[in-house]
């Protein structure tokens, strides 16, 4: 097993705590693990019955908080009764368990201002471990160093994918990206939804986002790491476009997954598929996107937001052309050999997709035609991979005010108020469940991935939050948070690394077969679904208890870089929320106590800071 120097601070500190699992495998305790703002709601779900109070404990054992427990308004989907623990009220900051009056008690949660901060950087700064290409030194990654693995610098034109430029057998060079999920496949298709939630965070809160040190090998610049990060696949995202007709190749993958090895021995022939109108069109998303984005950094990135304005057009050119060309693995295997047998990522439905490039690309260039091929119905929805148009919506309303000169402006009322029916359809929901959180509302949210539909509809409680500053969007998102984080049938805390009972055993190459204890952390496992598309045996099918950490469960505990990516988006637009009201609080203190403090008093601040 490796070892991590003592000195390596900012690494330990992403880590979170790692706890003994033992002691809280148990409880009948359903928190958020890692903690709470002080102004916000906080409560716990609790699962026994003749338990009447409970207490919030200091880390000394002293009471600073006492409660009466709470009839749940409903049960958990598999009908126990749960009461509710609500401590909203206490808003000291500092570290606590909650303890019930029949002496059982949580773990140790934190109440504070930056209680996410940390949280934040590791759910990004996972992808960086999720790196292709390129070596990770110990400086930067801890206990989980590593070689190189996949150069990818000799990738072969797939029969599928051949063309006359570009025939059979030769060799392409298409290095770096992501690794996508618990494979070392990269795939075009999920990375179009990934980089386009995370370049959405960036576009809403560019000045926080400028702030966040990830503590990468390019920290220290210019360009905030965030974007740094982002442009690791964004390059690679290049690569695969055909410079002779711009088409987008699907995947570039080995033609069966690796077993469970490190990448500098995973050593098999690596190929580009078949190009398809879906990979085609999000890529065009998502280098329109860049282009607007990058195109701020000029100076540090010569010539990089043209290139993406440029491979754009090129790309929504070839799906004008080729509107319908699908990927379907099992007739491709027929027809071409080696026949590919890693994640299909199909889609018969490109409406979206096309609909998702047109608003990115007339969010850009203002261009009416892009905004005349804007899905008409404006049908919002949370979104998936598959289903993207949702991030095009996101972005118009975004942008609203550089579009103001624009024409079509009633895009703007409709999709707003669509916008807001779907929050208050959440929001409506949250209640009809014993866990009070958003998505737990309604067992269909229990499917492959289903911690990403937590996810992402806290981001479209965001986004309508800053529409509207109400806080009922604002709350409904923090509960998806809670959920995600503890406050959950399982009891786990999704999250590795995080929590005092998080997932040990993922299902994810990297953290099996590096030799290390614990997983790389900050990476979000897919959450309860009870089809068992893997075989593996759950001990329950209740839709919110069907999970089980084990590394052969993929349909349950695998990671995906898609599924991180909302995640990435609601803790750090929530700390940017957060970090913005505590600013104005400051600000409006110290407008309001001007006359005691003098002009540079570094002491007299922080005393107003602290009050």
């Amino acid at each position: 097993m490796r070892t991590t120097p003592i000195t390596l601070v900012t690494v330990i500190l992403i880590v979170g705590i790692f706890a003994s699992v033992v002691s809280h495998a148990q409880s009948v305790i359903r928190i958020n693990q890692v903690g709470f703002y002080p102004s916000a709601p906080k409560a716990a779900v609790i699962l026994v019955k003749n338990c009447h109070s409970f207490s919030i404990i200091d880390s000394g054992g002293h009471i600073r908080f006492a409660g009466v427990l709470r009839v749940a308004p409903a049960q958990t989907f598999g009908d126990k009764a749960a009461y509710i623990a609500d401590f909203s009220a206490f808003t000291k900051r500092g570290h606590f368990r909650l303890k019930l009056s029949n002496g059982e008690s949580s773990g140790p949660f934190i109440i504070s201002d930056q209680v996410n901060q940390q949280l934040g950087k590791a759910v990004i700064k996972a992808y960086y471990f999720q790196r292709a290409s390129t070596s990770l030194p110990e400086r930067f990654a801890g206990k989980w160093h590593r070689a190189e693995g996949h150069p990818d610098n000799q990738v072969l034109i797939h029969p599928s994918a051949a063309s006359v430029e570009r025939p059979a057998g030769i060799a392409i060079s298409s290095p770096g990206g992501w690794y996508d999920a618990g494979d070392y496949n990269k795939y075009i298709v999920n990375s179009g939804i990934t980089m386009g939630t995370m370049l959405a965070l960036y576009e809403d809160f560019p000045d926080y986002m400028k702030g966040v040190k990830l503590n990468i090998p390019e920290s220290g610049g210019a360009v905030p790491d965030l974007l740094q990060e982002l442009l690791w696949n964004l390059r690679w995202m290049l690569t695969m476009q055909d410079p002779a007709d711009g088409g987008v190749y699907h995947k570039l993958t080995n033609s069966s997954f690796d077993a469970m090895i490190m990448p500098d021995q995973a050593v098999k022939p690596r190929y580009v598929v078949q190009k398809s109108t879906a990979a085609t069109l999000d890529f065009a998303a998502v280098m329109a996107q860049s282009a607007r984005i990058f195109g701020k950094y000029h100076k540090q990135l010569p010539g990089l937001s043209d290139s993406c304005l440029k491979a754009a057009i090129g790309a929504w050119d070839w799906a004008e052309i080729h509107p319908a060309v699908i990927y379907r693995q099992n007739e491709l295997n027929i027809k071409y050999q080696p026949g590919i047998v890693t994640g299909e990522y199909g889609d018969d439905f490109v409406n979206d997709e096309r609909s998702w490039a047109a608003s990115e690309l007339y969010v850009t260039t203002q261009e009416p035609n892009y905004s005349n091929a804007v899905a008409s119905d404006l049908d919002v929805s949370i979104p998936s991979w598959a289903d993207v148009k949702m991030l095009g919506y996101y972005s118009i309303l975004s942008n609203q005010s550089n579009l103001n000169a624009a024409p079509h402006h009633e895009l703007f009322n409709k999709l707003t108020g669509n916008l807001i029916k779907l929050a208050d359809s959440l929001v409506s929901a949250a209640h009809r469940n014993a866990y009070q959180t958003v998505m737990t509302a309604v067992k269909k949210n229990f499917i492959w991935g289903s911690n990403s539909v937590a996810a992402n509809q806290a981001m479209a409680l965001i986004k309508a939050y800053r529409i509207t500053g109400s806080n009922k969007y604002l709350y409904c998102a923090l509960s998806n948070l809670n959920y995600l984080l503890g406050q959950n049938a399982t009891g786990y805390c999704y999250v590795t690394g995080f929590g005092y009972k998080s997932p040990l055993h993922p299902h994810h190459r990297l953290s099996v077969a590096d030799g290390v204890a614990e997983p790389v952390p900050g990476l979000l496992v897919a959450g309860p679904n009870p089809g068992m598309q893997d075989h593996v045996h759950l001990a329950s099918t209740v839709p919110d208890e069907a999970y089980i950490d084990d590394d052969r469960a993929y349909a349950v505990n695998e990671i995906a870089i898609n599924w991180n990516a909302p995640l990435v988006y609601i803790i750090n637009s929530i700390n940017a929320i957060e970090h913005g009201k505590l600013n104005s609080g400051i600000e409006a203190k110290l407008v309001k106590h001007k006359h005691t403090i003098k002009r540079g008093s570094k002491i007299g601040i922080q005393k107003l800071i602290k009050s």
